[in-house]
């Protein structure tokens, strides 16, 4: 696939939505609280959040079960969201990327992948990351801030709204800006709505959680009850190498990392993903296959192989096709589950950062460059 993305929508803002702070930002107790001040029961905070949340209202006038009055007195006071939506892009394939802004105008990016019945939201949990993997474009600009619980929910929903009427999300993938368990406690929180049946009704088994390896945070997930997957961004197999790549691992190390996935699997039972993005002449030879399958041999693993799509600006490369079939021969002579993540949406920068970055710095290439081509 190549060429320009079929669809581009843009209405570029430079703040958040309105001064109105966001009705989701509310926790449920303090609406209740909000309404119950202004002579209204404390369970119509309930019915807000659902018109939202499950309905996908996004004027409070639609909201019809409510007395009028009090809808007007919550357009006065609160908008349905705390972010506005800078930029839409959409690939051939399906994939839509949605740029954000916050209420504070920092920019977050997520994306809407569909494949055959699968609706895929792949969503961030910091503005930026702090985390250094040298190939990966979130990191370039450093991490900001955690986002907030309501502020990951936000971008489920928008993410939602944007499917035809009829269709819902199915799976989550927490694999965009940010290192996910940095920010636990407000994730687990965002979940928590996702999951429910009154709110976008997915099943915790279709949430997948990416870590680049907090071995307390890996055993905090697995504590927290519920049947979430585990994946983790090793990228290397040997110490030496993934410090190269993935600088935090120079105070962690592979060993604790992978002794933690593996309390998470004793713990819940569910097998742990190995994310590992394909450098091209840095960690795609058959040495490195070797090791991994050293690494992985006898736990209970799947490795999920990513070639690099590449980012103007950074000096790495997509592993030529003989080196990803060789990579992959290798592990399954070996009797390692692996899969090659198929490409999506790469020529609309589908890789996360990649359009936050060009929005603040003007440093990446139109479509038709051809380091984003297919």
């Amino acid at each position: 696939m190549s060429g320009q993305p079929i669809a581009e929508s843009t209405t570029k803002k430079t703040a958040g939505v309105t001064d109105r702070p966001g009705i989701l930002s509310c926790d449920p107790e303090t609406l209740a609280a909000w309404l119950v001040e202004r002579g209204y029961p404390r369970w119509y905070a309930g019915q807000i959040r659902r018109w939202i949340v499950e309905k996908r209202a996004t004027d409070f006038g639609v909201m019809s079960d409510l007395p009028k009055v009090l809808r007007q007195t919550l357009s006065e006071h609160w908008s349905i969201f705390s972010m506005s939506i800078g930029q839409v892009q959409q690939a051939r394939d399906g994939t839509r990327k949605l740029l954000l802004f916050c209420a504070d105008g920092e920019q977050i990016e997520c994306v809407a992948i569909p494949e055959a019945d699968r609706r895929t939201a792949c969503i961030s949990t910091q503005v930026g990351c702090g985390m250094g993997c040298v190939f990966c474009a979130s990191g370039l600009l450093g991490v900001a801030r955690n986002l907030r619980s309501h502020e990951i929910l936000e971008q489920l929903v928008l993410l939602r709204n944007i499917l035809p009427i009829g269709e819902r999300l199915t799976h989550i993938v927490v694999m965009g800006m940010g290192e996910p368990l940095a920010n636990l406690p407000a994730l687990l929180e965002a979940l928590e709505v996702a999951c429910h049946p009154h709110g976008l009704g997915l099943s915790a088994r279709h949430v997948t959680i990416s870590t680049v390896g907090l071995p307390d945070r890996i055993r905090q997930l697995a504590q927290c009850g519920r049947p979430y997957h585990l994946a983790v961004s090793l990228h290397a197999p040997n110490d030496a190498l993934r410090t190269r790549i993935v600088p935090t691992n120079a105070r962690i190390g592979i060993g604790a990392i992978v002794a933690a996935a593996d309390e998470f699997y004793r713990l819940t039972g569910r097998q742990v993903t190995y994310e590992y993005v394909l450098l091209g002449g840095i960690n795609d030879q058959l040495e490195q296959a070797q090791q991994l399958a050293q690494l992985l041999q006898g736990r209970h693993a799947h490795v999920n192989l990513i070639p690099y799509n590449e980012v103007a600006g950074l000096p790495y490369r997509r592993p030529t096709q003989e080196n990803l079939l060789a990579f992959v021969r290798y592990l399954r002579r070996a009797g390692i589950s692996v899969k090659v993540r198929k490409r999506k949406g790469s020529e609309i920068d589908a890789a996360c950062g990649q359009l936050r970055r060009r929005q603040a710095v003007g440093a990446m290439p139109s479509a038709d460059d051809p380091r984003t081509q297919t």
